[in-house]
């Protein structure tokens, strides 16, 4: 019998944006003015897509995410083209899942139709909050009505919807954000991504804050808006798999992310896209151009968007998914992880086991709640 090809998981980044947020790290460069680029920017990713199909042979494409930047902005054709290519250079699962991110402005919600038919079955909308103050601090490019009518539509358009909000906001009380969560997740969708608002180095908020324009809340808030956001969510039938990931169900969680947590191969294309893929049983790292122009010169002179492959060594390799393993229940086994020299004797496994953090188990290294709670510094114990 024929044994199945690997899985494999294919991120495309779309770069642009209506407006950069404040609290935003990502690769990301304004959409004005850039129609031409954007137009060598489609072909330039099915043609890195092409080369990198060629150096993971036959796979089976359990998903792929479209994510930003601002990818609802992209043209439903665009969005088309793309995927027509992933499913014809690597076989489709039957269950094959698409997810597109986007904003829930008035101009990209008309789009949610054609993204759709595009073949879009995944939307992962970012409402980040249903407050017009709020929204306003964090620089969004949408009011809470805004948010509130691309709800409604994306629920209707999309098979799957899932929601991104930021809380932890200064002065957000339990009270007003568990009201707001409520309301969120009345429109019916079966995934949630609730993140506290972190402060990146180099942001424009990084910035707002050494000056003292505004402080985040307190360890203690946070927590308390860390319970609340548990509380209501539970209550909702949502489990929390993954440390900020919430599903009504097994089959709502999301399988592209799940694909990183499960150290699964995953191509990037797109400028700055990285990528993880076994070439010749060696895992490999790929990190694309970040610069939309300097990304599609690459692939134009090279066939594929960045510049060398990268083998991980197998310490390097056993450090990425006890970082990204430990995110969902399941954990990792220590066969994965015994580059590192770590089992369940080791005294660094038996202190954090002892401190709560850890779970017992001889098979496998897994977070408790409070482990999950705390972990990167369970992490850094680990990795020490």
């Amino acid at each position: 019998m024929t044994r199945p090809a690997r899985p494999l998981g294919v991120y495309v980044h779309w770069p642009y944006c209506a407006r950069i947020c404040p609290y935003c790290d990502f690769n990301v460069y304004r959409d004005r003015g850039r129609a031409d680029e954007q137009s060598a920017l489609v072909g330039a990713i099915i043609d890195d897509l092409t080369a990198q199909a060629a150096l993971t042979g036959p796979r089976t494409l359990v998903s792929v995410f479209f994510g930003g930047g601002t990818p609802s902005l992209m043209a439903p054709d665009a969005v088309a083209q793309v995927l027509e290519a992933a499913r014809r250079l690597w076989t489709p699962a039957p269950d094959l899942e698409v997810s597109l991110e986007a904003n829930p402005t008035d101009a990209e919600a008309r789009r949610f139709v054609a993204l759709a038919d595009a073949g879009v079955g995944r939307l992962s909308l970012g409402v980040q909050a249903l407050d017009d103050d709020a929204l306003a601090f964090l620089g969004r490019d949408h009011d809470a009505a805004a948010a509130r009518r691309a709800l409604e539509i994306a629920a209707k358009a999309f098979p799957r919807l899932s929601l991104d909000m930021i809380y932890a906001r200064p002065g957000q009380t339990p009270e007003a954000w568990g009201a707001e969560l409520r309301e969120a997740l009345s429109y019916g969708a079966e995934h949630v991504s609730p993140y506290q608002l972190t402060i990146e180095a180099g942001t424009a908020f990084d910035r707002a804050v050494r000056r003292g324009r505004f402080a985040p809340p307190d360890d203690e808030v946070g927590a308390a808006l860390y319970d609340t956001t548990q509380a209501v969510l539970e209550a909702a039938g949502f489990e929390a798999y993954e440390v900020s990931n919430h599903a009504r169900g097994e089959a709502a969680r999301s399988r592209h992310n799940l694909v990183y947590w499960q150290g699964l191969d995953y191509v990037g294309a797109g400028p700055g896209a990285h990528g993880r893929i076994t070439v010749e049983g060696v895992r490999c790292a790929t990190e694309a151009m970040a610069r939309p122009a300097d990304y599609i010169r690459q692939v134009a002179e090279s066939g594929r968007g960045f510049v060398d492959l990268e083998p991980l060594s197998p310490v390097a390799a056993a450090e990425e998914r006890v970082i990204s393993g430990l995110r969902i229940w399941p954990g990792v086994t220590f066969v994965e992880v015994a580059p590192l020299g770590l089992s369940p004797e080791h005294d660094r496994i038996k202190a954090l086991v002892g401190a709560g953090l850890l779970e017992e188990d001889n098979s496998r290294l897994r977070a408790t709640p409070a482990g999950r709670l705390l972990l990167d510094h369970v992490v850094r114990q680990l990795l020490v």
